[in-house]
């Protein structure tokens, strides 16, 4: 189909679809005729759509009708339509999956029609690629003004992705491996489509959430009906699943027999939440750590390789082909246990981004510039004496109070540990006597009844005790949810600008809008 369009090797394909199979097919047509797909998460606002459209140049954009939400339906084709209206690089080509679920057709806008396309199109053989050839770009999430587009090869990523699906996470090809994400993420391109069907695994593709589709067994569901035998997924799909189901009731409903390991990554896995998942699963809750640009882990368990101890609060040892160490402002090696910048001694392994599309000035000072030598990866943490890389956080969330440089991650670790509290953020505020100071804000459980003043006075207790009367970490507020990305970020920095009165922008990736409003209006801002 995209063959006949006149898509040549080298070209650049925009896939702005939701979680259906086509997605996956899409992203594969691309990578077996040598273009460049850019794969840019359904639903994303018109304006961040065309300035990626500007970014790529693409010769071609496949959609659909549009994506299923929990008691409502997503229009794409609108958001399309405006996108490239809004581009300066619009593409020729628009092709459409009609979906009978959502309003809207190709023929409405005078685009091609998917089901029509494929019918009459003739198979095409692969088109030999180099290895260093790109075979994807990404853009990152939470960009403003000129996004940052990840530059993935074809050869290095094979090999890794392949590589860690055996001794990362020990599946073979005759089981069933389940990533719960979205293709529009580096985890989807990694582990739903390109990671499990390299090694010969079957991959579960899910439209839907953890929570309301129908209910808090929904993953449990989906395991038991496949036999899944591992998941990946956000720590912040876990978070929900427990606040709507604290004592896990539905799990019982479901035989889970084939369900072995749970991965987690994309935040920060708080201990509380890692207790909760391993006592209720029964099985390793395994957290592991790396970023949209690297495209697989820097630091993990390997499962099938050399299994290590689990510890709640780290993602284990830095994965073989990754030197990863934690520096001081000036570069030099702290010692074990001793917070700093955690960076990746170069050259990086397989598999890692080979740099910023069209933006090589940009790749360097964002990433090599910093600390010459290193790949600096922007978070914070420490190496204990055992080897095990602890991430804090990012490194614009650690905070200085009097002095005192602190990780909200340890403040937020501490608060999550309270019966009460489902989920929390913990952001650095402006203090005029301390400079900042740590504020935390707290989702409770469902159907818990603690006042306030209550679980304020235990939780400053609780810090208090752990990290000690340096933190002065005395304000705590009950939100009803905290604003997130699509990936299940928490937007900390917005939080922190609307608590400290400054103006701030709402990043094209939030999930939801509401959540953030009654923020702003909860705290008077």
């Amino acid at each position: 189909m995209l063959t006949a369009q006149g898509v040549v090797k080298g070209d650049r394909v925009i896939v702005y679809m939701p979680m259906i199979p086509e997605a996956a097919i899409a992203m594969l047509a691309c990578a077996r005729i040598g273009a460049v797909h850019s794969v840019v998460f359904g639903g994303f606002a018109a304006p961040e759509l065309a300035t990626r459209i500007d970014d790529a140049q693409p010769v071609a954009l496949v959609t659909a009708s549009g994506g299923l939400e929990p008691g409502r339906t997503v229009e794409y084709l609108p958001m399309v339509r405006d996108a490239l209206a809004q581009s300066e690089s619009a593409p020729a080509t628009v092709i459409v999956k009609d979906r009978a679920q959502v309003p809207g057709a190709a023929a409405d806008f005078g685009w091609l029609d998917w089901d029509e396309q494929t019918s009459t199109a003739e198979a095409v053989g692969p088109v030999e690629v180099a290895a260093t050839d790109p075979l994807y770009i990404l853009y990152t999430s939470g960009t403003t003004g000129k996004p940052k587009g990840v530059v993935r090869d074809n050869g290095g990523h094979a090999v890794a992705l392949a590589w860690s699906m055996r001794n990362i996470y020990d599946v073979t090809p005759d089981e069933v491996w389940w990533t719960a994400s979205d293709v529009g993420w580096v985890v989807g391109h990694s582990y739903i489509v390109y990671g499990p069907l390299l090694l010969g695994a079957t991959t579960v593709m899910y439209e839907g959430k953890p929570v309301g589709t129908p209910d808090a067994g929904a993953f449990w569901r989906v395991i038991a009906e496949h036999g899944v035998s591992a998941l990946f997924t956000a720590p912040t799909a876990i978070r929900a699943i427990r606040k709507a189901d604290p004592e896990a009731a539905e799990l019982a409903k479901y035989d889970l027999s084939r369900f072995k390991t749970l991965f987690a990554a994309g935040e920060r896995l708080d201990p509380d939440t890692f207790a909760w998942a391993s006592e209720k699963l029964g099985v390793p809750v395994v957290d592991h750590w790396w970023q949209t640009e690297t495209g697989w882990a820097i630091v993990a368990n390997l499962r099938g390789l050399e299994p290590m101890p689990l510890k709640p609060g780290t993602a284990t040892v830095a994965v073989p082909g990754y030197d990863v160490q934690v520096v001081d402002a000036e570069g030099a090696q702290v010692p074990a246990n001793a917070e700093g910048n955690i960076v990746v001694k170069l050259p990086m392994p397989p598999g890692t981004l080979a740099g910023l599309w069209r933006d090589e000035d940009r790749f360097r000072s964002s990433y090599l510039s910093a600390f010459p030598g290193y790949y600096l990866t922007g978070d914070s943490g420490y190496i204990d004496d055992d080897g095990y890389v602890f991430v804090l956080g990012r490194s614009d969330d650690v905070i200085n109070v009097a002095g005192h440089r602190l990780s909200t991650g340890s403040i937020e670790a501490v608060v999550a540990a309270h019966p009460a509290v489902a989920e929390c953020a913990v952001v650095g505020i402006h203090d005029d006597l301390k400079g900042q100071r740590p504020s935390g804000y707290v989702v409770l459980k469902s159907g818990v009844g603690i006042s306030e003043d209550e679980l304020r006075a235990e939780l400053v207790a609780m810090v208090r005790e752990t990290i000690g009367a340096v933190a002065t970490f005395r304000d705590v507020t009950v939100v009803d949810g905290l604003p997130k990305t699509r990936s299940g970020k928490i937007l900390r920095k917005t939080m922190r600008q609307i608590v400290d009165g400054e103006e701030y922008s709402v990043p094209s990736t939030i999930e939801d809008m509401a959540v953030l409003e009654a923020l702003v209006e909860q705290l008077g801002h």
